[in-house]
C-alpha cells in the first residue's frame, strides 16, 4: 500500500540524491543516448517530408510537362492541397514549384548522373550513389534541411556543384547561414584550386583529404587596406585570427606565429605562422608572400616543414604539410619548383577585400542572386 507521505508536495533536495562515479557514468550515457535519439527523430522526420517533397516533384514533373500546363497549374494544386489538408504548411505554390525543380534539377543529367555522383564521391563512404535510374531520393538527403536544399539547388550551376555542397554541409554540420556564406564564397569554385605535391609524398586517401582543406585563391576581404610586405600581411592576418581562422576552415586550429627555430649553428629561422588540423591531427605550416610565386619559395617552405616534423610532431600526428600563400602563381612554375623536394607542399592565392566604401555601393552576391531568381520566376510565369 502507497504511503500516504509519498503524495504530499514536497521538494526534492539534490544533495541527498545519489551521487558518485557509476551514478554519474548513468547520467551521462542517458543525456547522450536520449540527445542520439532526438537526432535520430529529426532526421526520420526529416527524410520522410524530403521523400514526399521528391515524389510531389517527380509526378508534378511528369503531368506538368507532358501536358503543358500554364503557370496557374502551381496555384491550383496548392489550392486543391490547402483545402483537403487545412492548416498542413509546405503546400504553397511557391513550395511546390521548388519541389518540382529540385527534382527536375538532379533529374536533368539523368544520363551521367550516376557517373558524376560515382566519381565525385570517390573514396568517400555516402548513400549518394543511390541516385540512378529510378532517380529515387539519395538517403544522404535526408540529413540536410528542406531550406537548405532549396538553398544549393537553387544556387548551384551544375549537379557536382550541388553534391559537394551537400556533402560539406553533413561534413560540417553548417547551419543554413553558415551555408549561404559558404555558397557566396564560391567554397566550390576555389575548392582543390590549390597546386600541391601530396598526391606523391602522402598515401592514399590521406593525400585526397589533406588536398580537401586547402582551396584557392584565399579571400582575406576583411583586409581593406593597401599590403606593401610580408610582415603587415601576417599582421593583418594575425590580429584578424577568428576571420583568418573561418576563411582557412573547419578545424584549424592557430598554434602561433614568428615561432624562432634556433639552430645549433647560431643561426635563427622564422616560419610565418604554424596550425594544427583538429581533425586530420597534422600541423601545416603558412608562409605568406605579397609577390607572386618564385622557386625560392619552396625550398625554404620544405625546410620548415622537416623542422616542425622534427621537433612539434607526435608520434600520433600525420605528417606536416606546408602551404605557401602568395599574390599570384604560375602552375607550372610551381609544379616544377616541387621537383626534388621531399615534404608535402601545397602554393594557394589570395585576394584582398575592396574598401569599404566600394562595398557599401556595391550589391552583395546573395542580393544579385534574389533579383536573379526574382527574374527567372517572372519569365517562368
Amino acid at each position: 500500500m502507497a504511503n500516504k507521505e509519498d503524495n504530499k508536495p514536497a521538494f526534492v533536495k539534490r544533495d541527498s540524491i545519489v551521487t558518485g562515479k557509476e551514478y554519474s557514468q548513468l547520467l551521462g550515457a542517458l543525456k547522450d543516448r536520449f540527445r542520439k535519439s532526438q537526432i535520430k527523430a529529426a532526421v526520420k522526420v526529416n527524410t520522410t517530408m524530403l521523400e514526399f517533397y521528391w515524389e510531389m516533384g517527380r509526378d508534378v514533373a511528369r503531368l506538368y510537362e507532358n501536358a503543358k500546363y500554364g503557370s496557374a497549374f502551381f496555384d491550383c494544386l496548392s489550392l486543391d492541397l490547402k483545402t483537403e489538408f487545412p492548416g498542413q504548411t509546405g503546400f504553397s505554390a511557391a513550395n511546390i514549384r521548388y519541389a518540382y525543380r529540385w527534382y527536375t534539377f538532379y533529374n536533368q543529367a539523368n544520363t551521367n548522373l550516376q557517373r558524376v555522383v560515382e566519381d565525385f564521391n570517390e573514396d568517400k563512404n555516402s548513400n549518394l550513389h543511390q541516385v540512378g535510374e529510378d532517380f529515387e531520393m539519395p538517403a544522404d538527403f535526408g540529413l540536410i534541411p528542406w531550406g537548405q536544399h532549396i538553398d544549393i539547388f537553387t544556387k548551384s550551376k551544375s549537379v557536382e556543384e550541388a553534391l559537394f555542397y551537400i556533402e560539406e554541409t553533413i561534413k560540417n554540420s553548417w547551419s543554413r547561414p553558415e551555408l549561404n556564406a559558404e555558397i557566396d564564397d564560391d567554397l566550390y569554385g576555389k575548392h582543390g584550386k590549390a597546386i600541391t605535391n601530396f598526391d606523391d609524398k602522402l598515401p592514399a586517401p590521406y593525400s585526397g583529404l589533406a588536398k580537401d582543406i586547402l582551396k584557392s585563391p584565399y579571400d582575406f576581404g576583411f583586409i581593406d587596406k593597401k599590403i606593401v610586405n610580408e610582415k603587415q600581411f601576417e599582421d593583418e592576418l594575425a590580429s584578424n585570427i577568428t576571420r583568418f581562422l573561418l576563411e582557412l576552415g573547419q578545424g584549424f586550429a592557430y598554434v602561433g606565429r614568428q615561432m624562432e627555430l634556433k639552430m645549433p649553428g647560431g643561426q635563427t629561422f622564422i616560419p610565418d605562422m604554424v596550425f594544427y588540423h583538429t581533425r586530420l591531427k597534422l600541423y601545416i605550416v603558412v608562409e605568406l608572400k605579397v609577390t607572386p610565386f618564385i622557386p625560392e619559395y619552396a625550398g625554404k617552405l620544405n625546410f620548415y616543414v622537416s623542422a616542425v616534423d622534427e621537433l612539434l610532431k607526435q608520434d600520433d600526428d600525420n605528417p606536416t604539410i606546408g602551404l605557401l600563400i602568395c599574390k599570384s602563381k604560375d602552375n607550372t612554375v610551381v609544379e616544377w619548383s616541387f621537383r626534388g623536394m621531399n615534404q608535402p607542399l601545397g602554393v594557394a592565392e589570395y585576394k584582398l577585400g575592396m574598401t569599404k566604401k566600394a562595398n557599401e555601393m556595391l550589391p552583395s552576391e546573395s542580393e544579385l542572386q534574389r533579383i536573379i531568381d526574382t527574374y527567372d520566376e517572372r519569365i517562368e510565369e
